[in-house]
């Protein structure tokens, strides 16, 4: 019996959330998973029927989330239903929303310079989500989080700046993983755009993390 995903999409259109959202769902697809998608924040509102996927993917940059979307979706997750994301889909998804972010494990709250070149490296090779995969560079806006110290971190990046001097050297997670109750949850802050995913690295990265986060 295939894996079962639900991803849901909306939010900010600078994140060209349809076409992101449609291209993961193809790679998930690909490797075996059932996909279904949405584009209303009130799939989060009915818990049993959350329960009945494999996979969740909050797909939704700075929408608002109501007590009871959140509440719903945080037991399912906690319940043992897999959480996975990327960029601001996940992590810059529900600012008002602290439940949210202390299941995801990380919030967005910065991209200094913008768009740039930067450098990520990969600092636990043993795991399968990252396993046989090199450093890499990337054109994106390379994001600033705060991030949870439980999180288990796969890859990271240093930050150079011109507009934030002060922050210069700070080693950023930029993949992670961790547990929420009985769930798997994954993210990656790369994928403004659906360009960023088709880096090779990021698109095998994206696709093993939301396989690995599935129930």
């Amino acid at each position: 019996m295939s894996k079962r995903g639900l991803i849901v999409y909306g939010g900010w259109e600078g994140h060209a959330p349809k076409e992101t959202a449609e291209f993961v769902a193809a790679d998930l697809r690909r490797a075996g998973m059932e996909v279904e998608l949405a584009d209303t924040l009130d799939a989060f509102l009915d818990e049993s029927r959350l329960k009945t996927f494999d996979l969740i993917v909050p797909h939704w940059t700075m929408g608002p989330l109501t007590g009871d979307q959140e509440k719903a979706l945080t037991r399912a997750i906690a319940s043992g239903v897999g959480l996975g994301g990327f960029h601001g889909g996940m992590g810059d998804a529900f600012r008002s929303s602290t439940g949210f972010q202390f299941m995801v494990g990380g919030q967005f709250v910065a991209h200094p310079d913008n768009h740039k070149d930067y450098r990520v490296s990969i600092t636990n090779r043993a795991d399968p989500i990252v396993a046989g995969l090199n450093d890499f560079h990337v054109h994106s806006e390379q994001y600033y989080m705060h991030v949870d110290p439980s999180n288990e971190v796969l890859a990271t990046t240093i930050f150079q700046t011109v507009d934030a001097p002060w922050v210069n050297g700070t080693v950023m997670p930029v993949v992670w993983k961790r547990r929420y109750g009985q769930g798997r949850v994954f993210y990656q802050s790369i994928g403004h755009s659906t360009k960023e995913l088709e880096v090779p690295e990021v698109r095998e990265i994206t696709k093993r993390g939301l396989i690995w986060a599935a129930r």
